[in-house]
């Protein structure tokens, strides 16, 4: 079943696909892989395989059955668009997220050329907010550009882990930015000034920023098991959202 989630921007998550493979640095310390392995030594339904990648066509129609409008955040514990998915089955996905208009659908991937190669004969449902992540400038900026290239009613980044100041970055056509420092024993510090790099130039460019947390290391560069007020940029809360009506396809 898809199940209610502790990320900040979404409201369920939606898992047809589980499992995945390290691809970039920001998957260097993956908590899906961590909570995949938890789960297969739980014998929880879908993980039998751990995070080796696994189709589950059963749960294909799970969005079917909630009549009540919802945001689901689309794999978060996969890629959709991970190279062994068969484009077949990423079509029947998108016919639950076509039969569901009264949801909304976060779709976030690594695999840019994936994307873009599905893309390229098929149009993204008006109800799909499409997303790639970025750690870095090597790995993540190139991200964005491609996903400029495809026309969806909003375009997001999740910038996290963020891994180091990203520079100055052409954030046109994107709509809105997730912004987040990694979490776990063995996670890598996120300074503040690549945070607040990041939000003056969404303010600049009116794009929507969400800064989710710092994670284990706090904007003091120390590292605490619980952070306090460890969702707080400079004393506030920044959880934008993207004003989706306003942006044609």
């Amino acid at each position: 079943m898809s199940t209610k989630t502790h990320i900040e921007w979404t409201e369920q998550t939606w898992n047809p696909t589980t499992g995945c493979n390290k691809v970039s640095a920001g998957c260097k310390h993956c908590y899906a892989e961590v909570m995949a392995k938890r789960l297969k030594a739980m014998g929880a339904n879908g993980y039998h395989n751990g995070f080796e990648l696994s189709l589950i066509p059963e749960r294909l129609t799970q969005p079917l059955k909630r009549k009540k409008p919802t945001t689901y955040f689309v794999n978060s514990m996969s890629d959709l668009f991970h190279e062994e998915v068969p484009f077949e089955f990423i079509d029947k996905v998108f016919d639950t997220i076509k039969k569901t208009p009264h949801h909304q659908y976060q779709i976030l991937t690594k695999r840019q050329d994936q994307l873009l190669k599905y893309f390229k004969n098929r149009m993204v449902p008006d109800n799909v907010w499409l997303g790639v992540s970025v750690e870095n400038i090597k790995e993540g900026l190139p991200r964005i550009e491609v996903l400029k290239k495809i026309p969806a009613k909003i375009r997001f980044l999740s910038i996290e882990p963020l891994l180091e100041d990203l520079g100055v970055v052409d954030f046109s056509d994107i709509h809105w930015v997730i912004v987040g420092g990694e979490s776990g024993s063995k996670a890598r510090k996120m300074k503040k000034s690549w945070v607040e790099n990041i939000q003056k130039q969404c303010n600049q460019q009116n794009i929507a920023f969400f800064f989710k947390q710092w994670g284990t290391w706090g904007a003091d560069e120390k590292k605490r098991n619980k952070q306090k007020n460890g969702k707080l940029l400079n004393g506030k809360p920044y959880q934008n959202y993207p004003e989706f009506n306003q942006y044609p396809q």
